[in-house]
């Protein structure tokens, strides 16, 4: 998710303006009204007694847990967010791209498409790959109609054939 910078650093992560608007009001809920929902539910399952054996109290803890653990992923990601605008439709691969490819040798009717940017934000019924992994790597600042090689996690270099990079649009 995120980018190491030559100082060991942790570099800033992209982000439309929505997508910024929609974890910034994710975690004002999570903070307000899922936090007092939760210690709610912690009180309720607390004031029933013995709490070795009240699956209702444990799983309030549990929830309460990835709930702080959401925030403080929130948090995190917000501090680092840069704010970008929507990328020019140049057919130059970049984070906030919809990338359309092909591996070498098959045919256009098995090309994939997916958003290259943050994994958080990923939109319904569209992969995200962050400009980190393996292929976001190879392909980043390429162009439209380039071919690239890169390793894949298994090891086994792969070609991939950019058909077109297009500006996401919510």
């Amino acid at each position: 998710m995120t980018q190491t910078d030559q100082a060991g650093g942790q570099n800033t992560i992209w982000l439309t303006q929505d997508a910024y608007d929609k974890l910034q009001a994710e975690l004002e809920h999570l903070k307000g009204p899922k936090r007092a929902e939760i210690v709610a539910a912690i009180s309720s399952a607390r004031d029933e007694g013995d709490l070795k054996e009240n699956g209702g109290y444990h799983a309030a803890r549990e929830e309460q847990g990835k709930n702080e653990g959401r925030i403080v992923q929130l948090e995190d990601m917000l501090r680092r967010a840069e704010i970008g605008e929507t990328p020019p439709d140049d057919g130059v691969v970049e984070p906030g791209m919809v990338v359309t490819y092909k591996f070498e040798g098959d045919d256009d009717d098995e090309a994939e498409s997916f958003l290259l940017g943050a994994r958080e934000i990923e939109p319904e019924g569209l992969t995200v790959y962050s400009p980190q992994s393996p292929l976001g790597q190879a392909i980043n600042g390429r162009n439209r109609g380039e071919t690239v090689s890169y390793t894949a996690p298994n090891g086994k270099e792969l070609k991939v054939v950019i058909l077109d990079a297009r500006p996401y649009a919510v």
